[in-house]
């Protein structure tokens, strides 16, 4: 996917998005956040492309879109018919005049990631529903981590610097949204 396109489409899909709590419960504030993450990560992105700066542009909204994805599946926002994909199709190769960036960015996030889902435990008693979700939650850190390694091995960095960044978009949110407890390494999480 064009980093452009994938910037319209988090756009088109923080539009489509609810928050179906009622304002007074916590469950509101924890949708706000969610909501309000994805969108900053959106507007982050769409900055950065602006600047001829692709490399962070795609961070961000890969970012942003685990932040929402996180946000629609706990069940904190709503939108009609299956959320869409960033994933679909391949993505854009970046210019040559990127790669050094590219390359660091990638191997930093790798670590982020893989650090990120190290530093946490699932919060919530092991048979609850809650339980169950932050484990889903650490699931799909670990599996963006592998298949973010993977397209590194294919050679694909873009491909693995979104999935390093959704990853750690969907642990940070899960993080953040208590469901997850931090074991140590605070400081890469926005809690």
């Amino acid at each position: 996917m064009l980093i452009a396109g994938c910037g319209s489409l988090l756009s088109r899909e923080l539009e489509e998005t609810r928050i179906p709590q009622s304002p007074e419960t916590p469950l509101f504030a924890l949708a706000i956040t969610a909501q309000e993450m994805a969108r900053a990560y959106a507007e982050d992105g769409a900055t950065f492309f602006s600047r001829d700066d692709p490399v962070n542009a795609l961070a961000a909204y890969y970012y942003g879109f685990g932040w929402l994805h996180f946000g629609i599946a706990y069940g904190l926002l709503s939108r009609s018919g299956k959320p869409a994909c960033p994933f679909d199709g391949q993505h854009e190769t970046l210019p040559l005049s990127q790669t050094a960036r590219l390359d660091e960015k990638v191997q930093r996030y790798a670590r982020l990631l893989d650090t990120a889902c190290a530093s946490v435990v699932p919060a919530p008693e092991p048979e609850t529903a809650a339980g169950a979700f932050a484990r889903k939650v650490i699931v799909i850190g670990t599996s963006y981590a592998r298949g973010g390694r993977s397209s590194l091995a294919a050679g694909e960095r873009e491909a693995a610097l979104a999935r390093f960044s959704y990853g750690h978009g969907w642990v940070d949110a899960g993080a953040r949204a208590g469901l997850l407890a931090l074991t140590g390494n605070r400081e890469i999480f926005t809690v």
